[in-house]
């Protein structure tokens, strides 16, 4: 399902709480100018990568499951092929999130066959960044 800016405005004023899966602060990455913008927008961001630790001076966890609290949105900067491997670990968390937000360039119909009917709505293909700046421009 393709949602259109009212949905991803909503959607964008009530989270609070995202997490990075792929998160890598090194610079001129995307993933790192992404993170660095949700942090400075006011987003509380919660790294995830299974070998790096302190991405962004933040407490960084291997994998989802390992994050202790419930998170509204799952970003992820990991190719296509990859997604939907992390869509069955969100069906695996005690507190589904409100989105899973595959970035610009990456796709994954079967994460979304397995996500949408459990209500979490997916997008494919956007830079939440840039979404976030151009739906939100008090949150720049």
């Amino acid at each position: 399902m393709l949602y259109n800016e009212k949905e991803l405005a909503a959607l964008l004023r009530e989270v609070k709480t995202i997490a990075i899966v792929g998160a890598v602060d090194k610079p001129g990455r995307p993933v790192d100018r992404v993170g660095r913008a949700l942090i400075d927008m006011g987003f509380t961001v919660i790294p995830v990568h299974p070998k790096r630790t302190g991405v962004w001076g933040l407490e960084t966890y291997t994998s989802l499951k390992d994050i202790p609290h419930p998170v509204d949105i799952v970003d992820l900067f990991r190719a296509s092929e990859f997604c939907a491997d992390h869509a069955r670990e969100v069906l695996e968390l005690d507190s589904l999130p409100r989105c899973f937000w595959m970035q610009s360039g990456i796709f994954n119909p079967e994460a979304r066959a397995m996500l949408e009917p459990k209500g979490v709505m997916v997008v494919e293909d956007l830079c939440l960044k840039v979404e976030a700046e151009r739906l939100l421009p008090e949150a720049r």
